[in-house]
């Protein structure tokens, strides 16, 4: 992160620390991929200790709550979408696990699926990147890119990959 981007926020912000994954998103090099790696254990826990209903329900919350915790972030930084903003990576990693039985594999492939969605962009993920602003634009590619990786997941799930 820029040294003037970098005064306009502070981790003892519970938004910022939230927008910036508890801290992952400050990475030098590759944030989204470290942002991603910090949502693991959350997805983990979640989904070893939560019925399906609420884990769903707690991805939502994490993906509606993101919506103002990345907007007012980059408002905050004055910039359109930082690459130290990293929520709606932990958001997407959610989604990419949800219904999928956990493994070692089962959650590598879900990480790689994941970010490869997420740096590629296939359309319409690229689309709303670039035509959508603020917390809601910031949140929805990484949905789809979530979604994306769900759909392929499930398909290898179906075939019994892992």
């Amino acid at each position: 992160m820029k040294p003037e981007l970098r005064k306009r926020v502070s981790l003892r912000n519970p938004t910022h620390f939230l927008a910036f994954g508890f801290g992952s998103g400050l990475a030098p090099k590759m944030p989204g991929t470290f942002g991603t790696i910090a949502a693991i254990p959350l997805m983990l826990v979640a989904s070893t200790y939560a019925s399906l209903t609420t884990y769903i329900a707690v991805t939502a919350v994490i993906c509606i709550l993101g919506i103002w915790i990345c907007g007012k972030t980059a408002q905050d930084m004055r910039v359109h979408d930082d690459s130290s903003i990293v929520w709606d990576e932990v958001a997407g990693m959610f989604i990419t696990m949800i219904a999928i039985d956990i493994s070692l594999l089962s959650v590598v492939i879900g990480f790689a699926l994941f970010r490869l969605f997420d740096i590629a962009k296939p359309w319409p993920i690229s689309l709303v990147d670039k035509k959508w602003h603020g917390g809601t634009g910031i949140m929805v590619d990484d949905i789809l890119a979530g979604l994306a990786s769900l759909a392929v997941m499930h398909a290898l799930a179906y075939l019994q990959v892992f």
